[in-house]
């Protein structure tokens, strides 16, 4: 083979270097904490959780105790920009909430 017919080759035609795959960037979605307060009703933290997460009676009154007994519950999980628009709204509701990453 001669130096115009190696594609290596500065002289041959055009050199097809394969890229290594590159690895897939595993992000951890974000989520949406709500924290315990001495100021709202159990009872209207169910209600914000069924309003605004459209979740069912059971499943808000369980996230509701799990704010209530250990102080926080992740009540949501999503992209940055989800969680932030839900940690927004839960200060329109007069919850305490942060965003964070899951873990």
């Amino acid at each position: 083979m001669t130096a115009a017919e190696d594609p290596t080759s500065p002289a041959g035609g055009t050199a097809v270097i394969e890229r290594p795959a590159e690895e897939a960037v595993v992000e951890l979605p974000w989520t949406t904490v709500v924290w315990d307060d001495p100021v709202n009703l159990m009872s209207y933290v169910t209600h914000v959780f069924v309003t605004y997460f459209h979740y069912a009676r059971d499943k808000a009154e369980r996230l509701m105790l799990q704010v209530h007994h250990e102080g926080k519950a992740v009540v949501a999980m999503g992209t940055r920009e989800q969680m932030e628009r839900d940690v927004n709204a839960m200060h329109q509701f007069g919850l305490w909430a942060t965003l964070g990453r899951a873990e």
